[in-house]
């Protein structure tokens, strides 16, 4: 199977694991705060499940549309119009099958898909925001951690 449900929960919630270990104050929290301009007492106001929540919802909906960057098979697939009978899917499978289903694979695209896409997007967002270069690169570590990690569950979970 190409699209594992499972495998993009776990993989959704692994970013609650990376932001508990990555924003820790013994890691990146503190340096975080001061960057952010956020401080203990504004963080404690905040609706924790207004917040944890969303952050839910988003990280699924990021793990839901991962398959499509990590697996090339789904490209394959789609490439074909969804026809699993289509001459050249059946002839990417007979030649790939499943070849690069792993987790080194989905790291690599994972980490990819963060460097080459999260970074500039939050770079150019806290440059507007006149945002310091530490606060962009804690936040596009963040992610670029995040998704490598999503990408090898999510590509290597058969």
């Amino acid at each position: 199977m190409l699209f594992n449900p499972i495998a993009v929960i776990v993989a959704a919630l692994s970013t609650f694991v990376v932001g508990f270990i990555w924003y820790n104050p013994k890691v990146f929290g503190t340096i975080w705060m001061q960057e952010s301009g956020i401080t203990e007492e504004k963080a404690k106001q905040g609706n924790m499940i207004k917040i944890f929540g969303l952050t839910l919802l988003f990280s699924i909906m990021i793990a839901f549309m991962l398959p499509t960057f990590v697996i090339h098979q789904i490209g394959a697939l789609q490439a074909s119009g969804g026809n699993v009978t289509d001459e050249a899917y059946l002839a990417f499978m007979q030649v790939h099958g499943e070849r690069f289903l792993s987790f080194k694979h989905g790291a690599l695209h994972g980490f990819i898909l963060g460097l080459f896409f999260v970074l500039p997007i939050t770079a150019v967002n806290s440059l507007f925001e006149q945002k310091s270069w530490k606060y962009i690169l804690i936040t596009s570590g963040y992610w670029i951690v995040s998704l490598t990690i999503m990408g090898a569950i999510i590509c290597g979970w058969h």
